[in-house]
């Protein structure tokens, strides 16, 4: 049985903070230490150029980023550690999937939505201040994961559109030019995907709302006892509903820790006791790594040569799976006779499919695609994925839930009924 391939980046774009270490840093060190696992974990580096211009801040950040992973425990010769830029199959995969890839996909990508809602907002042109690189953004993740068909990527719950993304991508290709790409799964540890920042809002160096992880104990103490809390004076009860504080709280306690807490705040502890217990609970874990990232922050030279390590063996392993991907497409030598056999496709890849996925709006949606990536179905938006998946089994089982279920579908342009109803048939006789 292979290895399960787990893939994780972070973009070196600022200061790594408590919220990469809780959403991303450490449960994918941990998955690290799993048998069975290979691990890929990258600095996204290509990823930063899209919004910081800064080249002095892009280095720092791709030290301090990699001195925080090193600190937190992953082991070079372990786990493949390298920065996206030291891997230039990873652009030239970017090509192949660009080429594959519908305009109409990217244009629902939540970072270029919200650019345009802006300069809506702000009179401007729709896409102004909007580059290449922003809307193609979604591309060179998918490259990034496809690159070594990862089958799981750690993600904060606000990228699940892009691994759906990655998916369809991957699918149009496989389509085109053989069963090449794994589809990959998103995962998400429910208590910590995203963490909220000392505003409320999530933790982000774009709403400078962060707390740097390996900040000195004095100053961790200080931007704690800054998170903003609500007036409940001590001995009235506090809602962990919705609280920063107690969100980050759970991001670094013991389960049991976390019931006392919540007990704690249906009992009215202080907000100012209860920012202590914070304070101290993140310190006595992040406490015994801090020395280590002062050490390799000093000695830059041992973060290079950890990474040069992990570099050689990503680029032995992309190399030679482009070199596939590229006789796939007719890019090979002519020396090969004409009429090149082409990879036979996963029969699975001539059916419609259903793909579920969340939106910025914070429902969950569901389409179904024909075979080629056309759209036939769109459903209106849910409120739990669970209600989604319901509605795509009744579609799936009984023949005459199309018009049943009419109440939860948005007719597509240009698509009849008896299309959709048609591929849906396919789905049934094909289970």
């Amino acid at each position: 049985m292979s290895a399960i391939r787990f893939l994780s980046g972070i973009t070196p774009s600022g200061t790594p903070h408590l919220g990469n270490y809780a959403g991303m840093i450490r449960p994918a060190i941990r998955a690290s230490r799993t048998a069975g696992v290979e691990s890929f974990y990258f600095l996204a580096d290509y990823h930063a150029l899209i919004k910081a211009h800064d080249p002095e801040r892009v280095h720092r950040s791709t030290l301090e980023i990699a001195a925080s992973w090193l600190a937190a425990g992953l082991d070079p010769e372990h786990v493949t550690f390298y920065r996206q830029s030291a891997v230039p199959e990873v652009t030239e995969l970017t090509w192949l999937l660009t080429c594959v890839t519908g305009k109409g996909v990217l244009n629902r990508a939540h970072a270029y939505k919200a650019s345009q809602d802006k300069n809506v907002e702000a009179g401007r042109d729709i896409d102004d201040g909007v580059t290449a690189g922003l809307f193609m953004y979604p591309v060179l993740m998918a490259a990034d994961i496809l690159i070594f068909n990862a089958n799981k990527v750690p993600v904060g719950r606000d990228q699940i559109q892009h691994i759906e993304m990655t998916r369809d991508i991957a699918s149009s290709f496989n389509h085109l030019y053989g069963d090449h790409f794994t589809l990959p799964d998103a995962v998400i540890e429910e208590s910590v995907a995203t963490i909220a920042g000392l505003d409320g809002r999530k933790m982000s160096k774009s709403y400078d709302n962060t707390i740097p992880l390996f900040t000195p104990r004095d100053q961790l103490r200080k931007l704690v006892g800054s998170i903003v809390t609500d007036s409940r004076a001590p001995g009235e009860p506090k809602e962990v509903e919705g609280s920063a504080l107690f969100q980050l709280y759970q991001a670094f306690a013991t389960p049991e820790q976390t019931e006392a807490m919540r007990k704690s705040f249906a009992a009215g502890i202080s907000w100012g006791e209860a920012k202590e217990s914070l304070f101290e609970c993140i310190d006595a874990e992040v406490s015994p790594m801090r020395a280590r990232y002062d050490d390799l922050m000093a000695h830059p030279e041992k973060v290079e040569a950890a990474l040069e390590i992990g570099e050689r063996r990503a680029r032995e392993k992309a190399h030679a799976f482009v070199q596939t991907l590229r006789g796939a497409v007719g890019l090979r030598s002519l020396r090969e006779p004409q009429g090149h056999k082409k990879v036979a496709k996963d029969t699975r890849a001539a059916l419609p499919s259903f793909k579920q996925y969340r939106e910025a709006d914070g429902r969950f949606y569901f389409k179904l695609v024909a075979a080629d990536g056309t759209l036939l179905l769109q459903s209106t938006g849910f409120t739990a994925p669970k209600e989604a998946g319901q509605v795509i089994g009744q579609l799936q089982k009984d023949a005459d839930a199309l018009s049943a279920l009419a109440a939860h579908l948005t007719p597509v342009e240009g698509v009849v009924s008896a299309d959709v109803q048609a591929a849906l048939d396919a789905l049934r006789n094909a289970a």
